[in-house]
């Protein structure tokens, strides 16, 4: 109730099994739907935790008519925690959707809107299903400020740190020994998209991190790598590349390539689609304004 309360400014009075709202109208209607969505959710089961509520609120905000059932029931996957993974927005939800009808999907947009996580969740879904025969985990490894030849280690001790993040997302997914004998079986693969060269995947979930990393050759060389019966899902936010000035972003540049491609789907993340902790929300708003300004040529104030 206080989180309702305080996202859309109504005041909420509890007596018994009795809820009065009072506040301006169109307000008031909304925080009704969402607590008529939130009943429903209880009816039929689900868990209803704070962040959920906050979530609800986010979606009914952005287009009221919409079931918040139908996007939380949507389970993708059941963690080795019992945790439901399911969507939590509605970009997530089409997001989803477009994994389950694409063989190619972009996932495209800021920090914490669960671009990996869920595409992720889709994959050891898949392969527990027996429709892929393995997942394969890629990510660029591009130095940021240290160069991997004064790295400690052979080439794989070098190259694990950037390959940490997805080790920890199927580590959530999966009992860890689980997840060590598929890795060691080579039925789940984490490398380093130099890796990729001159492989063909078949029957294969290939999942491309934080492709904005990557280069327009590099980006080519991963996208044919595809055999049959593969699915890709390439994620990345275009907003933090780290690459060197003057080379082209090969995420960035396969945004305008391949946007008409009949078969691959784009799907665009906006900070409302954040389901991290609620200030990374704000943190990406206040970056992205300041982005902004520079782009139209306005004087920073903490920098004029």
């Amino acid at each position: 109730m206080k989180i309702i309360s305080r996202s859309l400014g109504v005041n909420l009075e509890v007596r018994g099994h009795q809820v009065t709202l009072k506040g301006p109208e169109p307000d008031l209607h909304l925080a009704r739907r969402v607590l008529l969505e939130l009943y429903e959710l209880l009816q039929s089961g689900y868990p209803v935790h704070p962040q959920d509520v906050q979530y609800a609120v986010k979606i009914l905000q952005e287009k009221e008519s919409v079931s918040v059932k139908d996007i939380f029931l949507d389970t993708v996957y059941i963690s080795a925690m019992k945790r439901r993974i399911s969507p939590k927005s509605l970009n997530q939800k089409r997001y989803i959707e477009a994994i389950r009808t694409r063989d190619i999907v972009f996932g495209i947009g800021p920090a914490g809107t669960g671009k990996t996580y869920l595409a992720m969740a889709m994959a050891v879904a898949a392969l527990m299903n027996q429709e892929f025969i393995r997942i394969v985990l890629v990510r660029p490894a591009v130095e940021a400020g240290e160069k991997l030849g004064f790295l400690p280690g052979d080439l794989y001790e070098k190259v694990n740190p950037y390959l940490r993040p997805l080790y920890d997302a199927l580590h959530d997914m999966m009992e860890f020994e689980k997840a060590t004998r598929l890795v060691q079986r080579g039925i789940i693969e984490v490398a380093p998209l130099a890796f990729m060269r001159g492989r063909t995947l078949n029957d294969s979930f290939v999942i491309l991190d934080e492709a904005q990393n990557t280069t327009s050759e590099q980006m080519m060389m991963f996208l044919t790598r595809l055999g049959f019966g593969a699915k890709a899902v390439i994620t990345g936010d275009v907003t933090q590349i780290d690459l060197s000035a003057g080379v082209l972003s090969g995420l960035v540049e396969a945004r305008e390539l391949l946007k008409g491609v009949e078969g691959i789907a784009f799907v665009h993340f906006t900070e409302r689609d954040v389901v991290r902790h609620p200030l990374v929300q704000d943190i990406i708003r206040a970056y992205e304004s300041r982005r902004s300004r520079r782009h139209s040529g306005e004087v920073d104030p903490n920098h004029a």
